[in-house]
């Protein structure tokens, strides 16, 4: 039985329920979140209203915010933070779902597998409990195929999509050699033609999909009558409208309309990030953070400039260097003489700042996320399947740790399916 140190999977009616409920909280606080405090200079809308809290964050170090990060519900803030830390924590409790004893794997299939990469497979594998036993896995966006491998060595038949024709050709290769009969097709699973690739008796996974890729299996999948499928998705903000399009009924009658800035809160969290990896991302930050300073000032115009991502090799030259080159990439006329010690000090107490008044945000990255998965489950749901939301790993093993499974008790009339899908 669940109890409330273990709370319980969503699925049937939790799901409308709990979405109903984040999309009052996030509508509500969207003043809160929006707002980026990288982009907004000197000061984030929400400050004026709430001046305590931001004089508490913005005197707080950036090691404070490294160390807060994951878990900014803890921090002893000023008000609403609290308050708001406890509607959020609540409203994004998930349980793990029940998994499968562990496997005795072979070796073999770890072979080219990043170690906490292979832990999320083996997790996600373990996890996919459905009535039915699947009979042919297709393995979504597949890479090398390691999580297809890995569900077929339980049994079954693989087939693997995969965009990359050399990922394909490692995929076969390593599939050979393990003896698991595989089909690795090279395959744009955005194109027309993915649709013929897909079929009722196949059983789809997808294991970190990026957006418009994980949406557009979900879609085929139930159009073309798939009994069973998992989805972990990733990268909500890679799509190609400007504003993200709900899938579900209820999340299109929502008032909560994202764009693509919103929807990359949820991946803000780093929580597998390297020591070596976390100091490259604050210098790089600060550096940028310095030149927006600078290039306001430069063309007199107060307002965030965007810049383009930079080889990391930019952050072995010189400041002054990095600044007068990064003007030049952005057409704008070199800076003149500047204390470029001091502007680049800035840039780095301007980071303090930036990190420590994402803390707020911070707040909001679960329940947004949450959101969008449950727009999905809903979407499945329409669909005529019964939906299991849940997390499948520690976050600690990947932020990314929700999965959907959605399965279907009986085969849906032919002319039910062709209605659900008259809107794609």
């Amino acid at each position: 039985m669940p109890t409330s140190t273990h709370p319980p999977i969503l699925e049937n009616a939790d799901l409308l329920a709990r979405f109903n409920a984040l999309d009052a909280f996030l509508d509500e606080h969207a003043g809160l979140w929006r707002p980026r405090p990288f982009v907004h200079y000197p000061a984030l809308p929400w400050e004026a209203q709430h001046p305590q809290l931001a004089a508490w964050l913005r005197a707080q170090s950036l090691e404070h915010a490294e160390a807060a990060h994951n878990q900014p519900h803890l921090l002893p803030a000023p008000a609403p933070f609290p308050q708001l830390a406890t509607q959020a924590h609540a409203l994004s409790l998930i349980g793990e779902l029940p998994q499968r004893p562990a496997l005795s794997i072979p070796a073999q299939f770890k072979t080219d597998v990043p170690g906490r990469k292979w832990q999320q497979i083996d997790a996600f594998a373990r996890s996919l409990n459905f009535n039915q036993t699947p009979q042919h896995w297709l393995d979504w966006c597949a890479g090398k195929g390691h999580l297809g491998r890995r569900l077929a060595h339980d049994g079954g038949a693989l087939t693997c999509l995969e965009y990359n024709p050399q990922l394909v050709s490692s995929g076969e290769k390593l599939s050979s050699k393990l003896s698991i009969h595989a089909q690795h097709i090279a395959q744009d699973v955005l194109a027309d033609t993915a649709a013929a690739l897909l079929h009722a008796q196949h059983t789809p996974v997808a294991l970190h999909a990026c957006g418009d890729l994980h949406v557009r299996l979900l879609q085929l999948a139930s159009q073309t009558g798939c009994q069973q499928l998992a989805v972990a998705p990733c990268c909500y903000n890679r799509i190609s409208s400007s504003h993200y399009q709900a899938l579900s009924k209820r999340a299109q009658a929502s008032t909560l309309q994202l764009s693509i800035d919103d929807l990359g809160l949820p991946l803000s969290e780093t929580v597998t990030a390297g020591a070596r990896v976390r100091r490259q991302r604050d210098l790089s930050m600060a550096r940028r953070l310095a030149f927006d300073g600078l290039q306001r000032h430069i063309r007199g115009i107060d307002e965030y400039l965007p810049t383009p991502s930079l080889p990391a090799a930019w952050l072995d030259k010189p400041f002054a260097d990095y600044c007068k080159d990064l003007a030049a990439l952005k057409q704008l006329p070199c800076p003149g003489a500047q204390n470029w010690q001091e502007l680049e000090q800035q840039g780095w107490q301007r980071l303090a700042h930036v990190r420590n008044l994402e803390l707020l945000r911070g707040l909001f990255r679960r329940p947004l996320e949450l959101w969008l998965l449950l727009d999905r489950a809903l979407f499945l749901q329409e669909q005529g399947y019964e939906v299991r939301l849940g997390t499948f790993c520690a976050p600690e093993q990947s932020p990314r740790n929700m999965l959907l499974l959605a399965e279907r008790h009986s085969i849906l009339p032919t002319t039910s399916v062709d209605n659900s899908v008259d809107r794609f």
